[in-house]
């Protein structure tokens, strides 16, 4: 069985690399494509066009919101769910603002990357000075460029909470401890609102769980496919 594998916001296929061989061991690995999209919809439809025929889903913070809603687009092809670090929430009014001013600025605006601050809030606090983390997250802003910075920062997350009774495939929800962008409560409600679905908590990690703590983090999904999968099979 293939995995598809569905990065966060300004974050490209190397933010699977520490995690990459060991899940390889379930299946051929497969990346959703969020460049060209501008919306959760269209980005949704856009990795399952490129999608195996089944397929095992992994989607990490905006990927969440993806993955999501291509296990509600087909729930006939997704096998299993893995949602990391994400959340079914809304985005807050000032988030949406401060995004849509980003979205909105010029071409011409000359884009290096996310800036150190807001990585390092994305980070462990103990990590928050971490020159080689915060150049690693920093390097798929860069790759990503300016265009999809405007794009991604312009797209509005709605929620999905009361859709999430919608999700019937094995789900794992796994939270960080110290992640300063999303809460353990929001991935409490996410867990709570998806039928039958399992809860992991890494506590010490921040949101970039697959850059941060690969190992913790396969320690969690590893065994969890490896119960899943035989029942499928």
């Amino acid at each position: 069985m293939s995995i598809l594998l569905v990065p966060g916001y300004m974050a490209d296929e190397t933010l699977w690399d520490d995690v990459l061989q060991p899940l390889g061991k379930f299946g051929p690995v497969t990346h959703a494509d969020l460049r060209h999209d501008s919306s959760i919809e269209a980005m949704a439809s856009r990795a399952l066009a490129d999608a195996p025929s089944h397929f095992i889903l992994v989607g990490f913070s905006m990927g969440g919101y993806v993955a999501r809603e291509i296990a509600r687009l087909a729930p006939e092809r997704v096998r299993a769910l893995v949602l990391i670090a994400t959340s079914t929430r809304a985005d807050t009014p000032s988030l949406r603002q401060s995004r849509g001013t980003v979205g909105k600025a010029a071409a011409s605006v000359s884009f290096s990357g996310l800036s150190k601050t807001a990585i390092a809030t994305s980070l462990h606090p103990k990590e928050a000075a971490n020159e080689a983390l915060i150049e690693r997250v920093r390097a798929m802003g860069v790759r990503l460029g300016g265009e999809v910075f405007r794009r991604q920062s312009a797209i509005v997350r709605t929620s999905d909470r009361e859709r999430l009774h919608e999700i019937r495939c094995p789900t794992l929800v796994v939270a960080a401890g110290q992640d300063r962008l999303r809460s353990r409560e929001e991935a409490e409600e996410m867990h709570a609102g998806i039928p039958g679905a399992e809860f992991a908590l890494i506590e010490d990690s921040g949101h970039m769980l697959p850059i941060e703590a690969p190992q913790a983090l396969l320690a969690v999904i590893e065994p969890w496919l490896d119960r899943v999968t035989s029942k499928l099979k």
